[in-house]
């Protein structure tokens, strides 16, 4: 009777050293775990070429976010581990503490919400992809009159803008980017507003779809770094200052230039002096 309290004892100890182990693991901040595991967890998603790809024969990611990521974990003395995610789930899985990192997020009113963001990693411009035989577009205000037929995907930083500053202009939302280009190359409309890490890769790809013009003024959204929300600020703050290096050095400016001809094959020359990333 003795042997078996003194087991139940123990056993009960046990039980609660692990509930207490697992309470302090689960309040573990980004920057701790990282730390802990020398480990940081980057987001990844198949075929989003030139964020994210994977090689089918070699199974190494590269693009945008492997290469920043790699940089990455270079600063924080943390070896990067890809997780396949989508940008559907991207969210989720930053809230759900699967990931660490979720390069090219935009931030979002609603994102803002539950999820904390870097600085700026990119400043994306915005195009327009006009269809074959359209005039030569030079500012943004050769597109905001009526008879101007304008396509976006719906909801997207695209449509945002499109809203913003062709309010004249005759705007279709369709439900993917890909629906918005069809109806350019059909003639339904006359331009898709596009950023150029879209646009760009769409016309060297599919050069019947039309042409990319680069209206003025230069407008850009920002493309930032995803992470977990939380009290803690270290690890956003050591994500920040690593930005901030990269930014200094080049690094961003030659990392896109970079994947966007190996992976896309537009090249540096294809982009206007005023583009900078």
């Amino acid at each position: 009777m003795f042997a078996t309290g003194k087991w139940m004892r123990a056993a009960a100890l046990a039980v609660a050293g692990v509930a207490v182990a697992g309470a302090a693991l689960a309040q573990e901040s980004t920057m701790e775990r990282v730390k802990r595991t020398k480990e940081v967890r980057i987001g990844t998603v198949a075929g989003a070429i030139p964020y994210f790809n994977k090689d089918l024969v070699t199974q190494k990611w590269e693009g945008f976010g492997p290469d920043f990521a790699e940089s990455l974990g270079k600063a924080l003395g943390a070896k990067p581990v890809f997780v396949e995610t989508t940008w559907g789930n991207s969210v989720l899985d930053l809230q759900s503490n699967k990931i660490d990192v979720m390069f090219a997020m935009a931030p979002t009113p609603q994102r803002m919400e539950v999820v904390n963001f870097s600085k700026p990693l990119l400043n994306n411009t915005f195009t327009a992809v006009c269809k074959k035989g359209h005039a030569p577009v030079k500012t943004w205000e050769e597109l905001n009159k009526p008879e101007a037929k304008i396509v976006v995907d719906i909801g997207s930083n695209q449509d945002q803008f499109a809203t913003r500053a062709l309010p004249k202009a005759t705007i279709s939302r369709l439900e993917s980017s890909g629906a918005a280009t069809m109806s350019v190359q059909t003639g339904r409309s006359d331009c898709q507003v596009l950023v150029v890490l879209l646009s760009q890769p769409l016309v060297a790809k599919r050069p019947d779809v039309g042409t990319v013009y680069f209206p003025q003024p230069i407008e850009t959204t920002n493309t930032n770094i995803g992470l977990r929300k939380e009290a803690n600020k270290d690890f956003q703050k050591a994500v920040n200052a690593w930005l901030d290096d990269a930014r200094a050095k080049g690094e961003i400016q030659s990392v896109v230039l970079k994947n966007m001809e190996k992976l896309a094959g537009v090249k540096a020359d294809s982009f206007p002096k005023e583009v900078k990333f």
